[in-house]
């Protein structure tokens, strides 16, 4: 499976960055890309108000991204906002191509680090794992890194690669705890783990909003490094073999022998 995964800047404008996802998804596509895979946060940048930039899976951001994604004949996923049942928004990964167009949840917000994202975002509840071409593919936000039972979980649904999209915010060791984390849930869940991450903006917005630190990485499922960018704006096109998903799980059964 060739998985690209394209480490955006995004800005307020969602227009714009669709813009950016065309772009990528092209310069992707073009190398073969079977899933291309986005940031956190892709439709608008945080640290700007997400109501107003909101929409549902049905809407024009949403659909235009779709039809990329067949335009293309390559996996989306990528991060938006979508309408929440109160006067919050959730946290959406986008998964869309020509049979398959839903979302994931962020479950768990990052009220973490002096931000509150619980404040103007409304937690999701139910996991996701689709399957394309006979792999299971799991779907994790940010945070969700930090909480191993998620990862277990989706691999006991079916799930050999999860993917990761992130605005990872910076400071002090986040890069380092970033990366051991990436890798730590590949090991914990004998699986493949995909992150990409937000790329930081030229100019540090005000308040403490998690604008990402770059370094999207794939690790597989014995927590190697197998591929990685920088820091700056790019794009990562890498071979994966899911099916060394069963050869850890057989050397390294943790799936099965866990007791908690």
């Amino acid at each position: 499976m060739r998985i690209a995964l394209c480490q955006i800047t995004s800005t307020p404008d969602k227009w714009a960055n669709l813009e950016l996802v065309a772009e990528a998804m092209a310069k992707a596509a073009a190398q073969g890309a079977e899933v291309v895979v986005f940031p956190e946060a892709t439709m608008a940048c945080f640290g700007v108000p997400l109501g107003p930039v909101a929409e549902p899976l049905d809407g024009p951001w949403a659909t235009q991204l779709r039809e990329l994604a067949v335009r293309h004949e390559v996996v989306a996923m990528a991060g938006m906002f979508t309408p929440a049942d109160d006067d919050r928004v959730r946290n959406t990964m986008l998964i869309t191509c020509a049979r398959v167009h839903l979302g994931y949840d962020k479950i768990h917000l990052f009220d973490a680090f002096g931000f509150t994202e619980s404040r103007t975002v409304a937690p999701g509840k139910p996991t996701v794992v689709v399957e394309f071409n006979g792999v299971g593919l799991g779907a994790a936000i940010c945070y969700d890194l930090r909480f191993p039972g998620l990862f277990t979980t989706l691999a006991d649904q079916g799930a050999k690669v999860i993917v990761l999209g992130a605005s990872w915010g910076d400071g002090p060791g986040k890069r380092e705890q970033w990366e051991l984390l990436v890798r730590a849930r590949a090991v914990d869940s004998t699986s493949w783990v995909v992150a990409c991450g937000q790329a930081p903006p030229e100019q540090p917005g005000e308040g403490n909003a998690p604008t990402g630190v770059g370094y999207s990485m794939v690790a597989d499922p014995f927590g190697r490094v197998h591929g990685q960018l920088g820091a700056e704006p790019d794009l990562l096109v890498v071979d994966i073999d899911p099916a060394m998903a069963d050869e850890a799980r057989k050397a390294i059964p943790v799936l099965a022998n866990r007791r908690f």
